[in-house]
């Protein structure tokens, strides 16, 4: 066995290395900085607005808007789309919490909506039940990477004359029936945080959207509602992507399908290894739905113990989410613990694994084998 592997084998496993981006783009992101650095434009420039073009392109929509990070494009497509106090927008309960601040910064109330079991997303089976009169719109999540259910969350919203923002924060290049998410709603909202799969070195996100006055709108808000300088037309936010971490970017996105590749090969790795054991569920991927992986889950009843033997064997662990919105001090009066089962079940069980396009295959057998030989082998016939 070559040494390099043996090595691998033996070392740390961090859950996740982004020191390892930098030392496969072999001074490409220092020589990025510095040109940028050098240039003296900074904001609102040059970098900014080809990564526009490039990720617009990238994703199959007419239009782009750099903002500051994930949960500002949430925020400011809903703002864009005419969202405000009074309006009710569903989002799932199973997510991150800055889906639903999103909502409550625009002045309008988050409406949770359970979790399917099978995939973890949204359950588009309980969106009617949840809308009102005042319901405006629907933010679902593509979790982990994977797809929500469009078809049926789209059909639900035409329905009801509804806005749909999808939270791709998770998901760039993710695609549904073969059409990338972000591209399927009214926007799309992504995130640019360093561990997503196109991450820069901060905070950074945008909007993609078909619709060129909201569109427009996004850029107004996201610079103090300024289209000219000192000629404020509404109240904005300070909320922009930087020229910097767009250069970034845009050095990183010709490299995005091949990275997401790299963490699919792993996820069938293990995929496969990890289902010979019965005490282990994985989320679903429905047949429409093609994945990045931006992480791997898996579920497990006893998760704690579970990561905890694996840290003894210096193998790094993530939950997401031990804590979800609805049991955190700005929800918990209205949505009280016990009334989102599917979600708090999952906040139990789930464990995500080491998943990073650098990681090598013969590491993520080592985590396979780790994490059976801690649940034990499967049930014999």
């Amino acid at each position: 066995m070559p040494s390099n592997i043996v090595a691998c084998l033996s070392e740390p496993v961090p859950y996740l290395d982004l020191s390892a981006l930098p030392r496969e783009l072999d001074g490409e992101l220092e020589r990025t900085v510095a040109r940028v650095a050098a240039s003296g434009w900074y904001l609102l420039g040059p970098e900014l607005e080809a990564f526009e073009q490039d990720f617009a392109s990238y994703c199959g929509a007419r239009h782009c808007v750099g903002v500051g990070s994930g949960m500002s494009a949430i925020e400011l497509a809903l703002l864009a789309g005419g969202i405000g106090p009074g309006d009710e927008v569903i989002v799932p309960a199973y997510t991150w919490i800055a889906t639903w601040l999103a909502v409550t910064r625009t002045g309008a109330t988050p409406v949770p909506v359970d979790a399917d079991a099978a995939t973890y997303n949204i359950d588009p089976n309980l969106i009617p039940a949840a809308i009102t009169e005042r319901t405006a719109a629907i933010v679902p999540v593509h979790l982990r990477g994977e797809p929500a259910d469009m078809d049926a969350v789209t059909a639900i919203a035409a329905d009801a004359g509804l806005l749909v923002v999808e939270d791709a924060a998770q998901a760039h290049g993710a695609r549904h029936r073969g059409r990338r998410v972000g591209s399927i709603g009214e926007a799309g909202a992504f995130s640019f945080y360093p561990t997503k799969n196109l991450g820069c070195l901060g905070d950074g996100g945008a909007v993609v959207t078909d619709d060129e006055a909201l569109a427009e709108r996004v850029r107004l808000l996201r610079n103090y509602g300024m289209r000219n300088r000192y000629e404020i037309e509404t109240a904005g936010v300070n909320s922009r992507l930087a020229e910097i971490q767009a250069a970034v970017l845009r050095l990183l996105l010709p490299r995005l399908d091949e990275w997401n590749g790299a963490r699919a090969s792993l996820a069938a790795l293990y995929t496969s290894r990890l289902g010979s054991s019965d005490s282990i569920s994985m989320p679903a991927v429905p047949s429409w739905a093609d994945p990045v992986w931006h992480l791997f889950t898996i579920n497990h009843p006893n998760r704690d113990a579970v990561a905890n033997a694996l840290a003894e064997q210096e193998i790094g662990t993530l939950v997401h989410y031990p804590l979800l919105p609805h049991q955190t001090p700005p929800y918990e009066e209205e949505w009280p613990r016990g009334s989102l089962p599917v979600a708090e079940a999952l906040a139990t069980s789930t464990l995500s694994l080491p998943l990073y396009p650098q990681l090598e295959a013969a590491v993520c057998e080592r985590v396979a084998e780790a994490v059976l030989a801690t649940v034990g082998p499967a049930a014999s016939a």
